[in-house]
């Protein structure tokens, strides 16, 4: 498994797109935090930390794209077939790749947050706002942004297994992001619209109160979630793969 690991990593150091989403992510979190400043003097209220720093939450988009790429890149590029000959056991391919781009996602919320971290400091800097690095809950905002791009990585590795069609899969990952998530929480009501994939995330990100009113989700109830989310489409990443033809 190791190895098999160390391959897919390999690939994603050969190929243009991972850095390609890095950088887009860096301009969403850059972007991101500059617009909250410029549209307010949100700097100087209590929450405003947390607030900036969780632009590294919302970069877990490419995270997902990323993740996406992992199974449904290989059917669109027509690598797969050699991938399962080399490697006629699927679930250790799936396997290592879902260890891969977890390790990934890791990668991205280290550079995420430290993006995060000096556009905020600067940001204060200019305003003349103190930046307290000693607030634990900025801390523990930085800390579930980097645990809601690794989850991310994962449920994109297994929408591309259970699509297979990469411009599809991504297409579907973010219309529900976008849409449909708002629509089911609207027809299941609060109460379970709180615990979507999304949701649950903002809430790892420490940002439940900015995505309409959910009602109180702590932290560690968003990671859990997310968590569990991860583990599904993990199986379903698996199980789809070893079971389907790759034709």
């Amino acid at each position: 498994m190791g190895k098999l690991i160390h391959l897919e990593l390999y690939k994603l150091r050969t190929v243009r797109a991972p850095l390609v989403l890095l950088g887009l992510s860096q301009l969403l979190i850059v972007g991101g935090v500059t617009g909250l400043v410029l549209s307010s003097d949100t700097l100087r209220t209590a929450t405003a930390p947390q607030d900036a720093l969780a632009h590294a939450g919302l970069a877990s988009l490419f995270t997902l794209v990323l993740g996406i790429m992992a199974v449904a890149g290989e059917y669109r590029n027509l690598t797969v077939t050699d991938t399962f000959l080399s490697t006629p056991r699927r679930s250790r391919v799936i396997g290592a790749k879902l260890a891969a781009y977890g390790i990934a996602g890791a990668a991205f919320a280290v550079a995420n947050a430290v993006t995060a971290l000096l556009a905020t400091r600067i940001w204060c800097a200019v305003k003349g706002v103190p930046l307290d690095l000693g607030d634990a809950d900025l801390w523990r905002t930085v800390a579930g942004c980097a645990g809601w791009n690794v989850a991310f990585a994962v449920v994109g590795v297994g929408i591309g297994a259970l699509l297979r069609n990469l411009t599809a899969a991504i297409a579907a990952a973010l219309a529900w992001i976008a849409l449909v998530e708002g629509i089911v929480g609207q027809l299941v009501g609060n109460d379970l619209a709180r615990w979507l994939p999304f949701a649950t995330g903002s809430a790892l990100g420490n940002l439940p109160a900015r995505f309409g009113d959910l009602g109180p989700v702590s932290q560690l109830a968003g990671a859990a979630a997310l968590a569990g989310y991860a583990a599904l489409f993990a199986v379903v990443a698996i199980a789809t793969t070893v079971r389907r033809d790759v034709t």
